[in-house]
């Protein structure tokens, strides 16, 4: 893993400074002095999430950590698309010498894209599915709301958490769940803006059940889980709850706990002719599911890569990158996440809210 994370940093340090030198290359004419400001400007951008993430418990004002956090998520998609853009000019340049003001080019390209992205995430789908299970449910169908991948705090802010609150209650839901990631990298930022009080507006009647994700985990376990707790939201670790339906839920931990319980010994615990719903943040074990007979699978984490060409990359990483598939016996969904994590783009990907009709 601490190879994988010096490779990435390789790469952007590397993206990063070959867009410098291009950048520069093209404001050559500037006076001095206003290169040093642009060059200073430039690496603040490039540094500015690093920052941001590394003082993210309080060591910088929040006004200041936010806007650090903004800057440098917007700055890694912009870097991207112009380093990609830039490349491809810069090479059909070799064939056509007469190809001038590449930069400008690459730029034409990269700021529509973003704009795009930028809508595109904020603007999200409801996906819908029916599900139709062998084993009986009180009533004749039980409407499940589920979402994933808020990452409530610097970038996804209590005004954002409201219009999410408002979609769910849209959809009347018997029971919401959340597949983790709800925080993003800190507690603080959600703990001073009373965001997780939103939660007390949804309407579920069976309530608001959750499993935690590596992000919770990033942010510091026991003070999210806490903080969580506090707001309504029924917090499952390697536990499992039959809801008044007859479905029972079974919440894993975060394979960030290396000693999380393995889904066999949990799936000892429950009725097997009830109805089983696995909700666990990271998509590794959906075949597992699948062994042991689950009914349905939710998973989130992956975001499908958020922007391309990464989505390239979670399609290959995972079986099962995103979207509903039925395995053998398996109902599973892998959620692309609600909000998103950094740059405020969906490119390649989409948000998404899950409601699942379980017949």
């Amino acid at each position: 893993m601490m190879w994988a994370w010096l490779a990435m940093m390789v790469v952007y340090l590397g993206s990063n400074g070959y867009l410098y030198w291009r950048v520069m290359q093209s404001l050559a004419g500037l006076p001095l002095p206003a290169r040093i400001a642009l060059s200073a400007l430039f690496w603040l951008a490039a540094f500015a999430l690093f920052i941001a993430i590394g003082l993210r418990d309080g060591s910088l004002p929040s006004s200041l950590s936010h806007a650090l956090f903004v800057v440098g998520s917007v700055w890694m998609v912009f870097m991207l698309y112009m380093v990609l853009s830039l490349a491809l000019f810069d090479i059909l340049h070799l064939f056509i010498p007469a190809l001038q003001h590449r930069v400008l080019y690459a730029l034409a390209i990269t700021l529509p894209l973003m704009i795009y992205g930028y809508i595109n995430y904020r603007m999200p789908r409801t996906e819908r599915i029916e599900i139709d299970i062998e084993k009986p449910i009180e009533g004749d169908t039980y409407r499940m709301v589920a979402i994933s991948d808020v990452h409530l705090g610097h970038g996804t802010d209590r005004q954002d958490l409201a219009r999410y609150v408002d979609m769910i209650n849209e959809q009347k839901p018997d029971v919401v769940v959340i597949v983790g990631d709800l925080i993003d990298n800190s507690i603080a930022p959600v703990a001073e803006a009373s965001m997780l009080d939103e939660f007390r507006r949804v309407e579920a009647r069976d309530g608001i059940y959750m499993v935690p994700g590596n992000h919770e985990y990033i942010s510091g376990i026991e003070r999210c889980m806490e903080h969580i707790s506090d707001s309504g939201i029924v917090v499952l670790r390697d536990s499992i709850v039959e809801l008044p339906s007859g479905i029972q839920l079974i919440g894993r931990d975060d394979r960030m706990n290396k000693r999380r319980k393995p889904l066999d010994s949990l799936m000892m615990c429950v009725d097997n002719r009830r109805p089983t719903v696995v909700l666990d943040h990271q998509p590794y074990d959906i075949a597992t599911s699948d062994s042991l007979k689950v009914d349905i699978h939710l998973s989130g984490h992956t975001h499908r890569g958020q922007v391309w060409p990464l989505n390239w990359a979670t399609d290959i990483m995972y079986e099962q990158s995103h979207g509903y598939r039925k395995w053998s016996h398996t109902h599973a969904y892998v959620m692309e996440g609600l909000s998103l994590w950094g740059p405020p783009f969906r490119i390649g990907s989409k948000s998404e809210m899950v409601v699942i009709d379980i017949e």
